[in-house]
């Protein structure tokens, strides 16, 4: 009875926001939470919502560091997104008292724009004089975040998260009767942000279910125009297919993820990814995502000795320049 009412709640937890939601596509901003840095995740498509157990969970659904089986899990990544922007992705989970006390993560996000040429009308022949030492746009997250499994089978968990990001200075033209004037303003604003999920794991083998709701915030605005935070909600299903061959399952397995997704900001999708690994130890990844314009199928790999992991992903852009991203993970 138990298990049945553990499903009902998290179907009608994820019908309600999407029965009263508003359809306000691309009307969203801080979109740079909305790129996946993290190696392994990018790899299954971000399939990710019911792969459980490290510090990385605390990107997609905080349910998962619940069943950590370390005591310290850390993770850094690193990639160059379209235009040169630079991602720099980081977690830590601790589970004190071997888990009765439930798992305690951090989590940050730096974003680097690059070097950006700025100018500013003058009253010279060109029209414009050029600006230096203006800085650099950027966005920051910094998260904290509790996980517990609240019986053998279910867990929950919640991210509490400041989100950040500056772009820069710039002049705007103040209008009076007389004159027109210039007055630097500096667009540098950040909103406090939630994370939360669940993982419930049915018994049957290893099928799971999860579902989780990401950067829920107020809204806020640069000018006049207000916006929110890239609003997402996923439910996910995943399961090692190698359960039904018990001959084949003593060294390997076959994990096979699929998150269904709807984004605030653009259509929905579904992601599909698929992890075969041998001894726990070498890993083979690869993933699809549909309903996308500029990409569609993932890649990547992964080692993973004395508890020491280093993972790689590929994304092919048909426009833009391919994705590579690089995580590097320690557990004790």
């Amino acid at each position: 009875m138990r298990s049945y009412s553990v499903i009902i709640l998290m179907c009608v937890t994820l019908a309600l926001p999407n029965a009263h939601a508003q359809k306000k596509l691309a009307q969203t901003g801080f979109q740079f939470l909305s790129v996946g840095t993290d190696a392994r995740a990018t790899a299954l498509g971000e399939a990710f919502t019911t792969i459980t157990g490290s510090s990385v969970s605390l990107f997609y659904n905080p349910a998962g560091m619940a069943s950590m089986p370390a005591m310290i899990d850390l993770s850094v990544s690193n990639m160059t997104w379209i235009a040169d922007i630079n991602y720099y992705a980081g977690s830590i989970a601790f589970k004190p008292g071997n888990g009765q006390y439930g798992v305690f993560g951090l989590s940050f996000l730096s974003v680097d724009y690059g070097e950006f040429l700025w100018t500013r009308v003058a009253d010279n022949q060109k029209g414009y004089e050029d600006i230096t030492d203006w800085g650099s746009p950027g966005a920051f997250m910094l998260g904290s975040g509790y996980a517990i499994e609240l019986s053998d089978r279910f867990a929950v968990g919640g991210q509490i998260k400041y989100v950040t990001q500056n772009l820069g200075t710039s002049y705007i033209p103040i209008y009076t009767e007389t004159d027109t004037t210039q007055e630097e303003k500096d667009y540098n604003i950040g909103v406090v942000a939630f994370d939360f999920g669940t993982v419930y794991r049915t018994g049957f083998k290893s099928l799971a279910f999860g579902m989780s709701v990401r950067n829920f915030s107020r809204e806020i605005k640069f000018e006049k125009e207000g916006f929110q935070l890239p609003l997402t909600f996923k439910i996910g299903i995943s399961m090692d297919l190698l359960d039904f061959m018990p001959e084949w399952s003593n060294y390997q397995s076959l994990m096979l993820s699929v998150d269904a997704v709807h984004p605030r900001s653009y259509p929905e999708f579904v992601s599909i990814g698929a992890e075969y690994a041998f001894m726990n130890m070498f890993f083979l990844r690869g993933g699809y995502v549909d309903n996308q314009s500029e990409y569609g199928v993932t890649a990547g790999f992964g080692i993973k000795t004395f508890g020491l992991a280093i993972d790689y992903s590929y994304t092919p852009f048909d426009v833009f320049n391919n994705i590579n991203r690089i995580s590097v993970k320690f557990s004790y």
